[in-house]
């Protein structure tokens, strides 16, 4: 269950992002994450629907391009 909930750190691990990038990305709403007492926290299986829709988005956009 511990794996189920990623910090920052963990995220930009996952995703073979710098550190900096993923927070920026949280940030920015771009990323799926949550506060904690002011920490980012990430539900894996969010990141994993998200990776999805990354992949299907571009796509999607390189079917448009063509």
């Amino acid at each position: 269950m511990a794996d189920d909930i990623l910090t920052i750190q963990e995220v930009a691990t996952y995703l073979k992002l710098n550190e900096k990038t993923a927070y920026r990305l949280a940030s920015e709403g771009k990323l799926p994450g949550f506060k904690v007492g002011g920490s980012w926290r990430f539900k894996r299986v969010d990141l994993e629907k998200w990776i999805e829709e990354q992949k299907i988005t571009r796509k999607n956009n390189e079917d448009y391009n063509e």
